[in-house]
């Protein structure tokens, strides 16, 4: 049975791609070679799919050779002028919201929001149903778990030397937010850190230190102030 693919104007599809059944295609999208796209998917105007990393000559990441196709799973809905590179993976019903970045060798897992203006750097995994809401910034080399929440204008950080000194060079490390986290509007997270499972940075947060599990962090640099609340703890919702 041949797919059902509505397409728009102006629309720029490389070869080897392939689709599954009932895909709605925007104007102006471009998906380069190779992509795999599931079912149901909805690719909205201006989307570009599969884009090749490029390098800044003072950039000291690695050269990348050509990276393999990005996959796009089934039930996924792609904002307008979102960009999706090539080697990202998105899960089943991933919604992605208009002028999103999706980087290289990223994965997002199964029913995962990810809104407005959000960045996902490089060599990030984010997993299932988690929340990643207008204009958070999530570094390169971060780990985030399932159900995890990350507010508006939440910044996170990978370089304790801030560009400077080449003893930076080796010791990049992304955040870490383990299942249930949550980090409020404006919150701070310093490289390397860790929120543990149902840890939480209060609104504005500076976080300098781990949090810890189900402890509730606020100021700067935050300290715990209280437990999370047993009835907002992931183990208790329905």
């Amino acid at each position: 049975m041949k797919a059902t693919i509505s397409v728009g104007q102006n629309v720029v599809v490389g070869e080897g791609i392939t689709f599954g059944d009932n895909v709605v295609i925007g104007n102006n999208v471009v998906i380069y070679e190779g992509t795999r796209i599931g079912s149901n998917v909805i690719i909205q105007d201006n989307v570009v799919i599969g884009k090749q990393p490029t390098r800044a000559k003072a950039s000291i990441l690695p050269e990348t050779k050509q990276l393999p196709p990005a996959v796009i799973g089934s039930g996924v809905t792609i904002g307008t002028s979102a960009i999706i590179y090539a080697n990202a993976e998105i899960g089943d019903e991933v919604f992605i919201a208009d002028l999103a970045t999706i980087r290289e060798r990223v994965t997002i897992g199964e029913r995962t929001i990810v809104g407005r203006g959000v960045a996902v750097e490089n060599d990030c995994k984010v997993g299932k149903r988690c929340k990643l809401e207008t204009n958070c910034y999530i570094t390169a080399y971060s780990e985030l778990g399932d159900y995890v929440f990350v507010a508006p204008c939440v910044v996170t950080t990978n370089d304790n030397y801030m560009g400077r000194s080449k003893e930076r060079f080796d010791k990049f490390k992304g955040v870490t937010i383990k299942d249930g986290g949550r980090i409020g509007a404006n919150a701070t997270i310093l490289p390397g850190k860790v929120i543990h499972e149902d840890g939480a940075a209060a609104a504005a947060s500076v976080v300098t230190k781990d949090i810890q599990t189900e402890e509730l962090v606020v100021g700067s640099p935050a300290k715990k102030v209280r437990d999370v609340p047993a009835d907002q703890l992931l183990r208790n919702q329905e």
